[in-house]
């Protein structure tokens, strides 16, 4: 008979905290990544995505809390913890002055990585990121999309169980957002885990298997992507735009709704069935509407608000 005991989290985070001055940005936080899961992280500007990030790193010391990675503690096992992970940054830490092959080869070095060992695996790493044909080109030379992928292969060049990536296809146009959704999916499919920040919901929806909402540091929500909006919204949402679409908010129509939202000229109606809806809709032709099923933004309007937030 099988075993129905959970294997050991291959990373687990308690109640981590960190300050700056009189400012809490990531308060009491706690998590844990098993094997072979990517868990998601999003949430506003500010939220303590990123703070937390290089807390896991090392690259900030916590004030408060525990981080244990395969079996090993941070920050006092920092070194031995980075020799297993694979980091993509937001920010572009590629060398313009090396190809892409000499990209990997030098990162691997970082490793204690013999040349030999490295240049073997070269030709599979930039398969892997379908830049075969530009080895010898200079990051100055590639698009965006190129660059993140590299970015990508240069994680894996120490063949690591767990990968960091903050907000890793921010900048990319959708061809080249799609394509590095494939290889985060094949590299699932390998059994590597992942730990994802960003504000992309469909990339969030497409690749996690759970999500943890942070807001002001704390964390707010945490599950997988279909139960957090099961358990949040309303199954159906109606938007309606078009001239005299805001007067609908105090008019016998809202009453049709659980709950209605207005975002800039759009009333969003948030209801359990559609249908009284959209026949009360029907007798307004100047009125466009748009019928869906709730997803993981509104979830994450709902959660955090629709008020923008400046870079903090």
């Amino acid at each position: 008979m099988p075993s129905s005991i959970a294997p050991a989290p291959l990373f687990e985070v308690s109640h981590l905290t960190k300050r700056y001055g009189d400012t809490t940005v990531v308060d009491d936080l706690s998590f844990q990544i098993a094997p072979g899961e990517c868990l998601g992280v999003i949430g506003p500007n500010g939220a303590g995505k990123t703070t937390t990030i290089r807390m896991c790193l090392g690259q900030s010391a916590p004030d408060g809390g525990s981080i244990t990675a395969l079996g090993l503690r941070m920050p006092q096992d920092a070194l031995a913890i980075k020799a297993q992970l694979g980091v993509v940054s937001q920010m572009d830490t590629l060398d313009p002055d090396f190809t892409c092959a000499e990209n990997l080869l030098v990162y691997g070095r970082y490793f204690g990585m013999k040349d030999a060992t490295i240049r073997a695996r070269i030709p599979t790493l930039l398969e892997f990121a379908s830049l075969t044909s530009k080895a010898q080109a200079k990051p100055g030379e590639l698009s965006g999309g190129m660059k993140r992928r590299l970015s990508l292969a240069r994680a894996l060049v120490n063949d690591p169980k767990l990968l960091m990536l903050d907000e890793p296809t921010t900048g990319l146009d959708p061809q080249a957002r799609h394509l590095m959704w494939e290889r985060l999916q094949l590299l699932l499919q390998q059994g590597k885990s992942i730990l994802l920040t960003t504000h992309f919901m469909d990339e969030a929806e497409r690749l996690c298997s759970r999500l943890l909402v942070l807001d002001h540091g704390k964390k707010i929500a945490e599950g997988k992507p279909r139960d957090l909006i099961a358990q949040h919204l309303e199954p159906d949402v109606v938007e309606v735009y078009g001239n005299g679409a805001l007067t609908l908010v105090d008019s016998p129509l809202k009453d049709l709704a659980s709950r209605v939202e207005v975002s800039g000229e759009t009333v969003f109606f948030y209801t359990q069935d559609a249908k009284p809806l959209l026949q009360a809709l029907s007798a307004q032709p100047l009125l466009r509407t748009l019928h869906r099923p709730a997803n993981l933004e509104d979830l994450f309007l709902k959660l955090t608000g629709r008020q923008i937030r400046e870079d903090a």
